[in-house]
């Protein structure tokens, strides 16, 4: 159930609730792997009963990796499931249960955004293929060096879905993988496994919440990556295991393979030496994936301080007030529901969320949600006080918006003057040489560049001059007529102030009819669009 940018926001705002993992590495001897023993007391200094991991976290990182090469088959694809799995298992060092949950058929909602989402994957893989190809004849036309193309058997993530050959073999990977374990590692000796996979339906984090709840007597410490479904378990020990994010990963470029710029920013330079005598030319230089503890019982404390709230006309339940908190964050968005277009939680919509709730709840009389079940009116008197606070958020995101246009405006031109020059430098043959270096050539970088910038050049400059015969009927002499033929030359784009507005995204459009004089009936929508409003009447 995934949220954008969610964990950033809740990891700023909150930061004890993270805590780095403690990972004890296999040791080697005499060329034979030793396994860790994971029989040992926990290296965390906590100990877990429980262990419950959503599959298809686990699946899609193994199969399709962005930061390594990818598997070359399916038996390495599983290999590399194996190991992630040995991975959490040595970290978490469960004592009673482990219960891998692999997504089944998934529910009508979340299919609408799979699919939407499918389509337009499969748009933007397109429109990558037709960029690679356009970018690369542009650098082999300017004389740059490019390696061949290689054509790979790209891995299709779209059999990631219940009812495929790859997820029926993988289900019996996995019960072949357990049943090793359980036979050969001691560590699995004495807890109980569950695999629950494709063929069962429901989604992984779902059927996971649901083992939870028909075994809440027995759950002590639990373990999955989930972290508003965490919260719903009211679990007083609950704790997530995720990787670590790092942003800003340096990736290769699609067309030459070097770091440092995009595919539409690649010049075909000479790739550097990789090594002292280019050993590591075909290797992608990897670090290993760290993982962290996100523990939910700091983040009951923090929610404890932040939703308590006094002369309460009915009394104060923190549960109850953790299930309207996870409630509202839904609006946001997740995988079942788009977010409204008002909250953002870039935009702090989740502190604006709880102060509306503070705020309202006093009315209300009462709280949103009960047992599972949402009181409508409740929600209709929040709804309304977002609804108050619209204009003031579109107007913002207006400003915003400017304002960024702006400064981009102004740091071009900087570096568009940077690049000619200040103004009280002469040009030409009266510009201004360093000392012994008058009548040297400047040292060419790139030749095949420079010969191609010169032939344009000189294309350019012959195109200009037929122009201008052509305008003063086939003279050559352009004579005095030239400044008035310049006063018609429209800009490039780039000169242009102006710039073309950017596509609106935020759009509500409603329409109410209303009777008018003479027993005539109107139409009229009324349309709110990033901080301005238009009244159009049919």
């Amino acid at each position: 159930m995934g949220v954008p940018a969610f964990f950033r926001w809740l990891s700023r705002k909150y930061p004890s609730i993270i805590v780095h993992c403690v990972e004890e590495k296999g040791k080697e001897c005499n060329g034979v792997r030793i396994p860790v023993d994971t029989t040992k007391p926990n290296p965390n200094e906590v100990e877990f009963d429980n262990l419950y991991l959503d599959m298809n976290g686990i699946i899609h990182p193994c199969t399709h990796p962005e930061d390594k090469p990818a598997p070359k088959n399916e038996d390495e694809m599983m290999v590399a499931i194996f190991e992630y799995i040995d991975r959490l298992f040595n970290i978490v060092r469960p004592r009673r249960v482990l219960y891998m949950a692999i997504d089944g058929v998934a529910p009508r909602a979340k299919m609408n955004q799979q699919r939407s989402r499918r389509f337009r994957a499969s748009k933007e893989g397109v429109e990558l293929v037709e960029e690679k190809s356009r970018v690369r004849e542009e650098v082999l036309q300017k004389g740059g060096y490019l390696p061949p193309e290689e054509i790979k058997e790209r891995f299709d993530s779209n059999c990631i879905t219940p009812g495929t050959e790859f997820m029926d073999n993988l289900a019996h990977c996995l019960r072949y993988y357990v049943a090793e374990r359980l036979t050969n590692d001691p560590g699995w000796k004495n807890i109980v496994v569950f695999l629950s996979d494709a063929s069962v339906p429901g989604e992984g984090e779902h059927k996971i919440m649901d083992f939870i709840r028909r075994q809440r007597g027995t759950c002590i410490n639990t373990q999955t990556d989930l972290i508003m479904l965490g919260l719903a378990t009211h679990e007083p020990n609950f704790t997530i295991i995720r990787e670590e994010f790092k942003p800003n990963k340096p990736r290769p470029c699609g067309l030459c393979g070097q770091t440092g710029h995009e595919i539409k920013d690649c010049q075909g330079m000479p790739r550097e030496k990789q090594g002292q005598h280019d050993e590591f030319a075909n290797t992608m230089p990897t670090a290993e994936q760290e993982f962290i503890f996100i523990r939910l019982c700091v983040l009951r404390e923090y929610l404890a301080r932040e939703l308590t709230m006094a002369s309460l006309p009915f009394p104060f339940d923190f549960e109850r007030s953790v299930d309207d908190w996870v409630f509202m964050c839904f609006f946001v968005g997740n995988d079942f529901l788009p977010h409204l277009p008002s909250l953002e939680i870039r935009e702090g919509a989740i502190d604006r969320l709880v102060r509306i709730y503070k705020d309202v709840v006093h009315k209300t009389g009462g709280y949103l949600t009960q047992n599972g079940y949402v009181n409508l009116e409740r929600v209709e008197m929040i709804m309304q006080a977002v609804g108050v606070a619209e204009d003031n958020i579109f107007k913002k995101r207006k400003e915003d918006e400017e304002n960024f246009k702006r400064r981009n405006k102004e740091k071009r031109k900087r570096m568009k003057a940077e690049q000619q020059g200040p103004a009280y430098l002469t040009t030409g043959q009266f510009a201004p040489h360093a000392l012994g270096r008058r009548d040297r050539p400047e040292a060419v970088q790139n030749a095949r560049h420079q010969a191609c910038d010169m032939r344009m050049q000189s294309n350019m400059n012959a195109a200009q001059s037929l122009k201008a015969m052509m305008k003063n009927g086939g003279n050559s002499s352009a004579g005095p007529s030239d400044s008035a033929d310049s006063r018609g030359v429209k800009r490039k784009a780039d000169d242009s102030d102006s710039e073309p507005e950017p596509e609106d995204n935020v759009s509500l459009t409603w329409t109410r009819q209303m009777r008018i004089s003479g027993g005539r009936w109107s139409s009229r929508t009324w349309r709110v669009s990033a901080g301005y409003c238009a009244t159009i009447t049919r």
